[in-house]
C-alpha cells in the first residue's frame, strides 16, 4: 500500500513562517500608532471617525486573514464567515441613508419638532 506523499496537497499541520507572523505584528502596531495619532493630533469631526474605523477594519481584516487562517481556507469557507458581516454593513448604510426619509416623514405626517 502506497503512502500518501506530501505533495498531494494535503499538508496536516502545516505551519506558516515566523517571520509572517512578525510582520502582521508589527503592520498591527503601525495601524494602532495611526489610530492613537488621530486622538493625539486631536482630528474632529467626519475625518476622525472615518480614520478610527479605516484602521479598525484593517487591523480586524489583519487578524482575521493571517490569525484566523482565512488567507488559506477554501472560498466558500470565507464567504461563509465574511459575507453575513458584509451584508449587516450594506443594511446600516441603507438603514443611514433612510433615516434623514424617515424623520422628513414623521415632520411632514405628525407635525411635531424632535
Amino acid at each position: 500500500m502506497a503512502q500518501p506523499s506530501m505533495a498531494d496537497g494535503h499538508d496536516e499541520g502545516q505551519q506558516h513562517p515566523v517571520r509572517l507572523y512578525l510582520v502582521v505584528w508589527v503592520w498591527l502596531f503601525i495601524l494602532s500608532a495611526c489610530s492613537y495619532a488621530v486622538d493625539y493630533l486631536q482630528l474632529q469631526g467626519y475625518l476622525r471617525w472615518s480614520l478610527i474605523l479605516l484602521f479598525m477594519i484593517l487591523k480586524a481584516g489583519l487578524i482575521i486573514a493571517v490569525f484566523m487562517h482565512m488567507a488559506w481556507e477554501r472560498l466558500a469557507l470565507v464567504y461563509a464567515i465574511l459575507l453575513p458581516g458584509v451584508m449587516v454593513l450594506v443594511f446600516v448604510a441603507l438603514m443611514a441613508l433612510e433615516s434623514d426619509y424617515t424623520l422628513a416623514t414623521r415632520l411632514t405626517y405628525l407635525g411635531t419638532d424632535p
